[in-house]
């Protein structure tokens, strides 16, 4: 029996231009307003699931998206001096990890991911892209030929959860999650 199939997936993307970057934060900002609740209601880009960095080595900004969730700290924990500055491996990382605060939502400390501004109805691009008046972010959607395994991917909501028990015991985070039901 054939595990493998083949199917057709489209690909959404945001590629970065550092070159056009100069660091106005206007993606921030787009993505931070798109997920406040009520939509558009407030911007805190604590909320954000994209942030600009410096890098001062290269002198220019560096747009980065939240990525995927992981509950162990890396082991780069190496520090490096270049020019006279010093940074750290965490720096540029997309990850929102147990190490740092970067990708976290300010209030309940759940991991953010980029969801490239996901609605119903869909726009037609990310809240960032669209806000991005220098070109430094653009979309693009493509179709892949992808081959799909038995095992889906765990999902995103099924990990916070669980790093939630872990930290606070399964009644408490059920409690909240009432409690936030009724607002």
């Amino acid at each position: 029996m054939d595990r493998d199939r083949k199917r057709t997936k489209t690909v959404k993307e945001i590629k970065v231009d550092t070159r056009k970057c100069v660091g106005c934060k206007a993606c921030e900002i787009a993505c931070s307003a798109f997920h406040a609740t009520p939509k558009f209601s407030s911007i805190n880009t604590a909320r954000s699931r994209i942030m600009v960095v410096m890098d001062e080595t290269r002198d220019i900004f560096v747009p980065i998206r939240a990525g995927e969730y992981t509950e162990a700290e890396c082991n780069g924990r190496n520090r490096y001096v270049i020019d006279g500055k010093e940074y750290d491996e965490c720096t540029f990382c997309p990850a929102s990890c147990p190490s740092r605060s970067a990708f976290r939502e300010p209030d309940s400390g759940l991991p953010l991911k980029c969801d490239m501004s996901e609605s119903v109805p869909p726009l037609e691009k990310p809240m960032c892209v669209e806000a991005c008046t220098f070109g430094a972010l653009t979309y693009e959607e493509k179709d892949e030929v992808r081959t799909e395994d038995e095992g889906e991917k765990r999902g995103d909501i099924e990990l916070a959860y669980e790093v939630l028990v872990k930290k606070y015991g399964r009644k408490k985070v059920m409690d909240a999650f009432a409690r936030l039901s009724k607002s």
